[in-house]
């Protein structure tokens, strides 16, 4: 069994050594394919307290879609810079983590399928089932031969269990936690989608979620995102998300709060502007041109940003008196759910 190297791998270790002892680095599972062994790291940077804010990113769930993972490379990329001169930003890392895992399928970024080496959809592979998720694309149990392939959802695989991992290690000790997913292929328009993706409910933190929204909008009210629950697009069975909140809510009293947020880049923007790159293995959810690429790289620097320093300084949305987080509640509903 050998190791083996694609490029996004070996743009994370040239990563890992520029941050040389700033970060902290450990492989979280290797997963072996064929005659070769592809680890999945998980890198932190901050504070090593256990009650500090944590921002999470998580890339590269569904291999097709590596500009997730792209984009979480060049952001790593822009603070190992940062980390030589920017004293604000050494300030903040004092009083929260950040958690950088770019390539949770790495076996699915070099073969260049959604799916892992068993032919399985990790973010259709946890034993949640989705309310009425009767598509084909809910999740499917008929052959991995197919996408949207459950497999053993009560035997996770190796990169999804290893994704749990991380959050329960390294956001579920927190007060206050925040997880972004970055993905690729629906729609014309950048999404920001929270829980529940299994079912259309409201989760327990709608509250919270809806006052993060309007002050993400009234401080940036030309941001290009649609930020709503993924159930008003599809509901589907398996969602990692889903499972984790279920576990987090059992674990813990309502003093803390876990944020999963999906990014979905809508790479139907791309294919309009240039529809041969359909007839691309890639050209559905990567953009395929340098200078598009460069600027998907540039444009969720703003969001990044905003959601860490909206950890730092949660009063006017995480904190919510008895009575603003019912009629939060009630205005969230009135909003998404009906």
């Amino acid at each position: 069994m050998t190791g083996f190297k694609f490029p996004e791998l070996e743009q994370l270790e040239r990563i890992i050594e520029q941050f040389g002892n700033k970060a902290r680095t450990q492989v979280i599972e290797r997963i072996h394919y064929k005659d070769h062994e592809f680890p999945i790291h998980c890198i932190t940077l901050g504070s090593t307290e256990p009650d500090v804010p944590v921002l999470a990113f998580f890339g590269g769930v569904h291999g097709l879609e590596k500009i997730g993972s792209e984009v979480i490379l060049s952001y790593m990329e822009t603070i190992s810079q940062l980390l030589d001169w920017d004293e604000e930003l050494l300030a903040r890392l004092e009083k929260s983590r950040l958690v950088f895992v770019p390539l949770v399928n790495p076996v699915g970024i070099y073969l260049g399928t959604r799916c892992n080496g068993n032919g399985v959809d990790l973010m259709r592979n946890s034993p949640v089932e989705g309310v009425g998720a009767t598509k084909l694309y809910s999740g499917q149990n008929l052959t991995p031969r197919l996408p949207w392939y459950r497999g053993d959802v009560l035997n996770m695989e190796k990169e999804a269990l290893a994704l749990c991992r991380v959050v329960d290690q390294q956001l579920f000790n927190s007060p206050l936690s925040i997880a972004l997913d970055l993905h690729s292929g629906f729609g014309i328009k950048d999404r920001l989608w929270f829980p529940y993706a299994s079912r259309k409910i409201p989760f327990p933190f709608i509250a919270e979620t809806l006052a993060l929204k309007e002050l993400f909008d009234r401080c940036y009210p030309h941001h290009i995102y649609k930020i709503e629950p993924m159930c008003l697009e599809y509901v589907i069975s398996g969602d990692l998300w889903d499972y984790l909140l279920d576990e987090f809510i059992q674990k813990f009293d309502t003093d803390r709060l876990f944020l999963p947020l999906t990014l979905e880049m809508g790479s139907w923007l791309w294919l309009r502007k240039n529809p041969s790159h359909l007839f691309s293995r890639h050209g559905l959810f990567h953009p395929l041109l340098p200078h598009r690429q460069h600027r998907v790289f540039r444009r969720h620097f703003l969001l990044f940003d905003f959601l860490h320093r909206s950890l730092l300084y949660p009063g006017s949305w995480a904190h919510l008196a008895h009575q603003q987080k019912a009629e939060y509640t009630k205005k969230a509903q009135d909003i998404w759910y009906e």
